[in-house]
């Protein structure tokens, strides 16, 4: 029986307080200096509402995500947002893409694909037999 790909989201933080991988799965995630936002960014050059990720349905029924300078249909942040080097107001975010916020603040976006692990119990009869003779120093080739 295959095991059927899943998809896992992560996006990797780094500002004045280090390093912190968050994994992604909900459907919008507020991002900037604020307390109240879903992911906090610790830099003065950051906006209280920095960003946006809001998820995207792909027609094979796994999601990516968008990422949106400040609030959607709302005010944009003050210093804007750089992905790969250019400063966008939304981009689609696509495997390591970076994204800096300001000065020694940046996330990384990974979308990482996996095979499902199978949650059918071990075979009790699969064992590997090694015999005595099939242990030893290999030989020079």
């Amino acid at each position: 029986m295959p095991a059927a790909a899943y998809q896992s989201h992560i996006l990797i933080i780094e500002d004045d307080k280090g390093r912190l991988e968050v994994p992604l799965d909900g459907p919008t995630y507020s991002i900037g200096r604020d307390p109240n936002c879903d992911i906090r960014l610790f830099s003065q050059f950051v906006s209280r509402r920095h960003a946006t990720l809001v998820q995207i349905p792909n027609e094979d029924g796994s999601f990516s995500y968008r990422i949106v300078d400040g609030v959607p249909r709302g005010k944009a942040s003050s210093n804007g947002i750089l992905v790969n080097g250019r400063k966008l107001k939304a981009h689609d975010l696509q495997h390591e893409d970076k994204v800096v916020f300001g000065p020694n603040v940046s996330a990384t976006y990974l979308a990482l694909k996996r095979d499902a692990v199978m949650t059918a119990p071990p075979d009790e009869f699969d064992i590997t037999l090694i015999g005595p003779n099939m242990i030893g120093e290999p030989e020079d080739g």
